[in-house]
């Protein structure tokens, strides 16, 4: 599917110049739209109030279940291209554009992944995170600014609940124009800068239990995207095993046990094995976990997991084969 998908809109990529959507008719975001299930949210009592959110909020999970196929896609590439030594960028505004940053920021504390790779550019800047920043969403100056640093080799990801933020618009278009891989996550199916991306998961979330409060379903919705997107680069990259984080660094005495216990779930062995086969992997823990499964030294455990990757199970097959 992949293979289909990919050679297929890079034959239609070599006929199309980026063309920013016509914004002369506004057409209202789905978003926007009045629910009728909490017209009367206002003259509820706490208790019914959060009972209402709660019952929009499980649809959300059953609509993003709906887009998994376009997302394993977007995983895929992004997987490949990082692997190649691309980075993955996300660009957004306001509430889309923070839920990105928290998932980029993420990734260095649980998979131990190196700054830089995975950037989110934020509408407005760091000041913006806190403070909206008038002005800065409407830019397509701006967004295509801030996608200067965009490479061929990249995948360029636009979050924008109504599908149609300026901002956004600017940025996919000149990682478009660079040779990127361009997506566009939503919460509009229909949205009209779809035709910027290669890739369009637009989540049909529906009308906000109040009109236009995208950091309601909307931003639930986009963090279910984002975090299953990065979640799933990282596990194709060879950063977790089993459903263990092994890319961790030992930088205190609390981290330093932390790895010692994943060494004791990953291989049923007790503590005293594991902790020194972790100090003669010189604290590396993907190191002392291919050596405690396949009885190797940690030397040769470094160069079957360089050969594969970094992939434990991998590593740990070759050494059976």
């Amino acid at each position: 599917m992949l293979q289909n998908y990919v050679a297929g809109r890079t034959m239609a990529e070599t006929e199309r110049t980026p063309v920013t959507p016509s914004r002369s008719v506004r057409v209202m975001s789905p978003t926007e739209q009045r629910n009728p299930r909490t017209l009367a949210i206002d003259r509820a009592d706490p208790l019914a109030v959060l009972r209402m959110l709660n019952a929009e909020d499980s649809r959300v999970a059953g609509e993003v279940a709906k887009v998994l196929p376009l997302l394993a896609v977007l995983a895929e590439v992004t997987a490949d291209r990082l692997r190649a030594g691309g980075r993955l960028h996300y660009f957004g505004a306001g509430t889309s554009g923070r839920t990105a940053v928290v998932d980029a920021a993420e990734l260095g504390p649980t998979f131990s992944l190196p700054a830089g790779i995975v950037v989110a550019h934020h509408a407005g800047g760091a000041a913006a995170l806190t403070t909206a920043v008038e002005g800065s969403e409407d830019s397509e100056e701006l967004g295509a600014a801030d996608a200067a640093a965009v490479e061929p080799g990249d995948v360029a990801v636009g979050i924008a609940a109504s599908g149609r933020t300026p901002y956004v618009a600017g940025a996919l278009a000149a990682a478009r124009q660079a040779g990127a891989f361009t997506a566009l996550v939503s919460s509009n199916p229909e949205a009209p800068l779809a035709d910027l991306a290669d890739l369009h998961i637009g989540v049909d979330t529906g009308p906000e239990a109040i009109a236009g409060s995208t950091r309601l379903k909307a931003a639930t919705a986009h963090k279910l995207v984002l975090n299953g997107l990065s979640t799933a680069v990282m596990i194709a990259l060879g950063r977790t095993y089993s459903n263990l984080m092994v890319d961790l660094s030992a930088s205190n005495a609390k981290l330093r046990g932390r790895l010692v216990t994943i060494l004791m779930e990953a291989t049923g062995l007790g503590e005293e094995p594991c902790s020194r086969a972790l100090a003669e992997a010189d604290g590396q823990l993907k190191t002392a976990l291919v050596c405690l499964l396949s009885g190797c030294a940690p030397e040769d455990a470094r160069q079957r997991l360089a050969a594969v990757d970094g992939r434990v199970s991998a590593a740990v097959a070759a050494s059976m084969s």
